[in-house]
């Protein structure tokens, strides 16, 4: 990518986080970075192949991980540092979070990829409950639908945590988002076995202290 395509998304994302998608021209674009809108179109045509651009480079990463987490040694830690580390990208693209479902419609090659991107995140939940099985930290399942059940909760949480946290808060701070990392992390905790319930526990304490 060219200095000055990623310029370009670098300006379009700030304008998106703070005024939403469809509040934001190509005009204002632009104009952020003292540029004609005709030299913009140079670039990117239209306010769409922005989206686009800004959404690839969004998933680049989460796509990555799935790809890898074959081969990644896995610990509650490990698993924590993750959820913490996507969280954290997704505030980057705080947008695209908070209006989910009428951004999808804007692309349908965005929309289509989001779709096959959930099938691949089912299978990465479940590749981990594997992994989980074998080094003894998380038990079998009690009933056949019990871990399709988690792994829905647990991607819906992770899609529309920006969103619902936007309902009662003006802005988003550190410890927030440390709650909502152990808010996610916590789902797994009624399935784990004892050793990854003395391995949650040791890694986060401070969460035991009344019990």
């Amino acid at each position: 990518m060219s200095k000055k395509k990623k310029l370009i998304l670098e300006a379009a994302i700030a304008l998106f986080n703070e005024h939403g998608y469809y509040q934001v021209t190509i005009r204002m674009i632009a104009l952020k970075l003292n540029m004609s809108s005709g030299n913009l179109n140079y670039h990117y045509k239209n306010r769409e192949d922005i989206f686009e651009a800004i959404y690839f480079e969004m998933v680049s990463v989460f796509d990555e991980r799935i790809e890898k987490l074959d081969n990644t040694e896995i610990s509650i830690a490990q698993i924590r540092s993750d959820i913490k580390q996507s969280m954290i990208r997704m505030m980057d693209y705080k947008f695209f979070w908070t209006d989910l479902y009428n951004l999808l419609g804007v692309s349908d090659k965005v929309r289509t990829h989001f779709q096959e991107a959930y099938k691949n995140r089912v299978a990465g939940c479940f590749l981990l409950f594997e992994k989980m099985k074998k080094q003894n930290l998380m038990k079998d399942s009690s009933f056949a639908l019990e871990y399709e059940f988690l792994t829905e909760r647990m991607i819906n949480y992770g899609n529309t945590w920006i969103y619902s946290s936007g309902l009662y808060l003006n802005r988003f701070t550190a410890i927030h988002i440390e709650n909502q990392v152990n808010t996610l992390l916590s789902m797994l905790y009624p399935f784990l076995t004892l050793r990854g319930q003395k391995e949650f526990k040791n890694l986060l304490p401070e969460l035991f202290n009344n019990t």
